[in-house]
């Protein structure tokens, strides 16, 4: 190793002699580029041996046979997003008798854990910072809830948090309920005209909802249904999920003259523009509102998300800086839209697999609400325990976050094996939830397992659909409202039949989990219900 690094430091000499040679032998020159590459070579070294101390603190902790330095096991991932998921998966299968094992992607090591008492690891504050491979959704999200770490999470959760009170989750019951309908009307002229792919028609739904909360503007995605926005955020996904495993395009230089860079550039300014254009209008929206003296007395006003944000002062009374603001907007964005529809679209195909879950779900409607097409209240949607129980079902069997990681903060020791600071810890959700100790026949679709009286006594880290510990998902009771406002608008008026066995569906685990081919279905109306005050 240091022999390594002489030849290397020569080298570097070497190189910066020719280079001050090429710029006409000024000593000056020659002083700089030796400086340059000194600290290259020092950094070079620094990096080198903090990757061998791990790989050899780590050597202990089961890992796969063909493991190289620096390169890791990168060369063996698969290039396609599905086929590289069911590799995971593959993986902890390999390895379903060992509490954990290891992966080097590149010179970064992981530690994979999906059994509920290594993933309780998490409950440990000190390990609150996101895994390094969050570092490439920076160009998109910035560093805001989602991607934050340290000091800045702390406050930004600290700010945010009184944002989704639920009081305020009441006044966005309006939209939900108003797009829920639309999405009805659109899905009235599909039913009894064979199958369809759902897939768009619920994202899109999604969107139009968290566009008005989010942000208080309506974008009418369901009208149209070329929606740039959704294209980009699927595009995007997959582009950084391909940048992820693959650590030759990690170095920004490597990724824009060999990679996708000019692409991935392309796709941000779209996301980042159709953001942004909003930001501006609502911040003049409400700059025009205070100059008037208007006031809320009367007729009141839903807030947004977003006004609520541009509201906002810190510990010190500041406000937030546009920066801030398009860090949260984009994350809520991205989280708020394509979570929760990747969500119901696997609840619908469940729904319409199993006919008798179904058919209890539609019972409980039918008490809740009778033969009425109102709206949904928030007392209603508190009697949807069912219902409740079926979303909680399909978020097991399909998270919409397939995994998630950390980055551990001091040395920890996980059932009896050492893993240093600094390593990463990826929890595989999508393995974790079938584990059969908690979740007997675990590939079956059974909502009554979320029934109080059956999930007492499991174990709090055996689910989490929304993250773990203390960065568990923000926005959770948001979704689980939405969810439950679509699903009983869709199941009120229609019967659903799934057109797709399970390995049909090939669940695609990119940054959200969602089947390779969509979602097709059957609809069938279930008869003309009646108004009601």
């Amino acid at each position: 190793m240091l022999s390594f690094l002489w030849s290397l430091s020569n080298s570097a000499l070497t190189l910066a002699k020719a280079m001050s040679l090429l710029l006409g032998g000024y000593s000056l020159s020659f002083v700089g580029v030796s400086i340059f590459i000194a600290a290259l070579t020092y950094i070079t070294y620094k990096l080198l041996s903090d990757h061998l101390q791990k790989w050899f603190e780590m050597k202990p902790i089961p890992g796969l046979e063909k493991t190289y330095p620096i390169i890791g096991n990168s060369l063996y991932f698969k290039a396609n997003a599905g086929e590289f998921f069911n590799q995971i998966l593959e993986f902890c299968d390999t390895f379903r008798d060992e509490p954990l094992f290891k992966i080097w992607v590149g010179p970064v090591p992981f530690v994979v854990l999906f059994h509920s008492e290594t993933v309780e690891v998490l409950s440990n504050p000190v390990h609150l910072d996101k895994s390094f491979a969050y570092t490439f959704l920076h160009p998109w999200l910035g560093t805001g809830l989602l991607t934050s770490t340290g000091k800045k999470w702390k406050q930004r959760r600290r700010i945010l948090t009184p944002t989704f009170h639920f009081s305020i989750l009441t006044d966005f019951l309006e939209v939900m309920n108003e797009q829920a309908e639309l999405l009805v009307e659109k899905l009235d002229k599909l039913a009894g005209k064979g199958q369809f792919n759902c897939f768009s028609h619920v994202t899109l739904c999604a969107l139009d909802i968290i566009c008005e909360t989010a942000m208080g503007k309506k974008i009418y995605a369901q009208s149209n249904s070329e929606s740039e926005y959704v294209k980009s955020v699927y595009k995007m996904s997959d582009i950084i999920s391909r940048r992820q495993r693959a650590p030759w395009f990690w170095p920004d230089f490597l990724y824009y003259f060999f990679g996708e860079g000019k692409e991935h550039d392309k796709t941000l300014k779209i996301l980042h523009s159709f953001t942004k254009k909003v930001i501006q209008e609502r911040s003049e929206s409400l700059s025009h509102t205070e100059s008037d003296g208007e006031s809320d007395r009367g007729s009141r006003k839903r807030k947004a998300f977003l006004d609520m944000l541009l509201n906002t002062t810190d510990e010190n009374g500041n406000k937030l800086s546009h920066q801030d603001i398009q860090e949260e907007v984009d994350t809520f964005m991205f989280e708020g839209h394509d979570t929760t529809a990747a969500s119901m679209n696997w609840a619908l195909h469940l729904l319409g697999s199993h006919p008798e879950v179904q058919r209890k779900a539609q019972q409980e409607l039918q008490e809740v609400f009778g033969a009425s097409d109102r709206p949904a209240t928030t007392e209603d949607l508190k009697k949807l325990k069912y219902l409740e129980c079926v979303i909680k079902e399909a978020l097991r069997l399909y998270p919409s976050v397939p995994f998630f990681a950390r980055r551990l903060g001091e040395d920890c020791h996980i059932n009896g094996f050492m893993v240093p600071k600094g390593a990463n810890a990826i929890i595989i959700t999508y393995t974790l939830h079938r584990d059969p100790r908690y979740f007997p026949e675990p590939e079956e679709f059974r909502p009554e397992r979320f029934l109080p009286e059956n999930a007492a006594g499991r174990p709090p880290y055996a689910y989490v659909p929304f993250s773990a510990g203390l960065r568990n998902c923000i926005g959770q009771r948001f979704a689980l409202m939405e969810e439950k406002v679509v699903l009983s608008s869709i199941l009120r008026k229609f019967n659903v039949e799934a057109c797709q066995v399970r390995e049909d569906l090939r669940p695609v685990g990119e940054l959200i989990l969602r089947p390779e081919r969509g979602i097709e279905i059957k609809l069938e109306k279930r008869g003309t219900p009646t108004s009601a005050n």
